[in-house]
């Protein structure tokens, strides 16, 4: 009997190590470095971006039609705007923020 108290609990074990392997890795969201000392991460999905790290914390942007060169993308929600792919190299962005009003430039690390 008491062998089989611990070995209920090493099997848990040995099955929730197994299921954890079939994860997917930690995914690697791009990080922006702004003026104004800004930072934020994002994250794309489908036609979504998903800023972390801005000055409200976390923002939800949709995807708007067009951009005026084919790598760049135009989020916006009606807080802010941000342009994406922007620049020679194609690592810089601009958020836009209409209420304040701000318009504040950001490169990918």
């Amino acid at each position: 009997m008491a062998a089989l108290k611990t070995l209920v609990p090493a099997a848990a074990l040995a099955l929730l190590v197994a299921g954890c392997a079939g994860w997917p890795a930690q995914e690697t969201r791009p990080r922006y470095t702004c003026e104004h000392g800004m930072a934020f991460v994002v994250r794309f999905v489908d036609d979504t971006a998903v800023l972390d790290g801005g000055p409200q914390g976390r923002d939800l942007l949709l995807r708007d039609a067009g951009g005026l060169t084919p790598q760049q993308q135009v989020y916006s929600s009606p807080r802010m705007r941000a342009e994406f792919g922007l620049g020679a190299s194609g690592r810089e962005a601009r958020l836009h923020y209409p209420l304040l009003p701000l318009t504040v430039r950001c490169v990918r690390d």
